[in-house]
């Protein structure tokens, strides 16, 4: 992935770059606030803006590429769950961790503040 690429992801749905937490070779952490202004958030529940499922899914695989090096196409969705809500204006922790012999990336969404508050969890090949 190269910078032009992670510039236009980041204009085309209005998101600042991420703050890099920790990272090694299959495994990454970041902080990244989502902003109301985020393009995710447009026309998803007017009265309660939440970020949908498709958001979240392509912020991690775009992260999964641009960390691990992965392909940001996706094969397959093993298991995907949606604990709670992010709404506009929050910052939150992303790890993703690759099992490169079996293909997979998995990935946890909490909030940045506390962990203990997880948003979305799973694992995609």
């Amino acid at each position: 992935m190269n910078l032009d690429s992670i510039k236009a992801f980041n204009e085309n749905y209005n998101l600042p770059c991420e703050t890099l937490i920790s990272h090694a070779e299959d495994k990454v952490c970041v902080s990244l606030f989502v902003p109301a202004e985020c393009s995710f958030f447009d026309g998803h529940f007017p009265e309660f803006k939440l970020l949908p499922a498709v958001g979240q899914f392509s912020i991690v695989s775009h992260l999964a590429s641009k960390y691990l090096g992965l392909a940001e196409n996706v094969s397959k969705i093993k298991r995907m769950k949606f604990s709670a809500p992010v709404t506009p204006d929050t910052t939150v922790k992303i790890e993703l961790e690759a099992d490169r012999k079996r293909k997979e990336v998995s990935f946890l969404i909490t909030d940045a503040d506390d962990s203990a508050v997880v948003y979305s969890s799973g694992k995609f090949a």
